[in-house]
């Protein structure tokens, strides 16, 4: 089998997390791309003599797959160098920072025939697999609410604020459990420190077809690490906790009734409590479940889990809520499905 040559562009945060994965799969040869040689330095010091550039176009004849890992303002231009030059990419999230960015780059990748994904981790986490077989079983009975957090201290981004940066996360993670992207946003978010950008913000998306309502909790500026998410369904609930080290998913046989009661001053709900159960789940590191499916979609050409157009998708939410601060409603005028 010949050997797919990946170039792994921007080794900071994530880049060096994919050359580590890529570096380790079969018939894979990992070329790092960075303009600090710093940086390609401690990638050959980490790596071993892994192929290094400091420019996209000074090897983009000498690979068949882009992985862009740079920071978001700078996805759009190297996927659509990639792309039109028929190489199949794979772009960390959000996909772009603009809807005509991430529309024009999906069209891109159609016209030229060429493998367009998106980095949304989590839907490759079996963690997140499980809690959707959870929400698809039925045993959670109707689903009332969904609640994120994620949260942490420091990390701030130059080029995008708090929502983009943590946000596409909970976005797909939602949406895939439900099988449907939103139709409106709303959003408060609020810069305490820095110059520019959000570093809090909480915003609320509507599932019209489910008629659930989801609430994402987003910070750069918190003590505590969290990484949180709760589904609320009348029979009972479930929570996923992604720093939990042996119990990730938790389903709560718990739950709350309305009454209604004859004495106007008696309490007007009973509380139900029952077993805690964490069902086994597996453990596969996502970037890896993820780095080994793109590798896949471009030897047998199949379409991959979450194309492009899903990163379109998340993209549309993000921009609404950038409208959402604005005066206006923050609807989204134009979605696709969650598949």
């Amino acid at each position: 089998m010949t050997a797919q040559r990946v170039g792994v562009v921007g080794y900071g945060y994530w880049g060096s997390k994919h050359v580590r994965v890529l570096n380790g799969l079969p018939d894979v040869e990992v070329i790092v791309i960075d303009a600090d040689p710093t940086r390609l330095v401690e990638a050959q010091r980490v790596h071993g003599p892994v192929r290094v550039a400091t420019s996209l176009d000074d090897c983009l004849d000498d690979l068949d797959a882009v992985v862009v890992a740079a920071p978001p303002g700078a996805h759009a231009a190297l996927a659509t160098t990639a792309l039109d030059a028929g190489k199949g990419v794979l772009v960390e999230k959000p996909l772009a920072t603009s809807v005509a960015d991430a529309e024009a780059m999906v069209e891109l990748a159609r016209t030229r025939g060429a493998c367009l994904m998106v980095g949304h981790t989590f839907e490759y986490n079996p963690a997140v697999w499980k809690l959707k077989e959870i929400v698809d079983s039925g045993e959670l009975g109707r689903i009332l609410y969904i609640d994120t957090a994620r949260l942490d201290l420091g990390r701030y981004q130059n080029d995008c604020n708090v929502i983009w940066d943590l946000a596409p996360h909970d976005i797909s993670i939602v949406s895939y459990l439900l099988d449907e992207m939103p139709d409106e946003t709303a959003v408060w978010a609020r810069r305490h420190v820095g110059r520019e950008h959000a570093d809090v913000a909480y915003l609320r998306m509507n599932f019209p077809r489910r008629g659930v309502s989801a609430y994402v909790h987003v910070s750069w500026l918190d003590p505590c690490k969290v990484r949180r998410v709760t589904v609320v369904g009348e029979r009972k609930m479930a929570v996923y906790n992604d720093l939990s080290d042996n119990e990730r998913v938790r389903i709560y046989d718990i739950g709350v009734d309305a009454l209604e009661p004859d004495d106007v001053h008696a309490r007007p709900v009973s509380y139900r409590n029952g077993d805690i159960v964490s069902p086994y789940i597996q453990f596969a590191e996502p970037l890896l479940v993820q780095d080994t499916h793109f590798v896949e979609s471009l030897r047998t050409g199949r379409r991959p889990a979450t194309p492009g157009e899903r990163g379109l998708d998340v993209v549309r939410v993000l921009a609404s809520t950038d409208d959402a601060l604005l005066p206006g409603s923050g609807r989204i005028e134009t979605m696709g499905t969650a598949s």
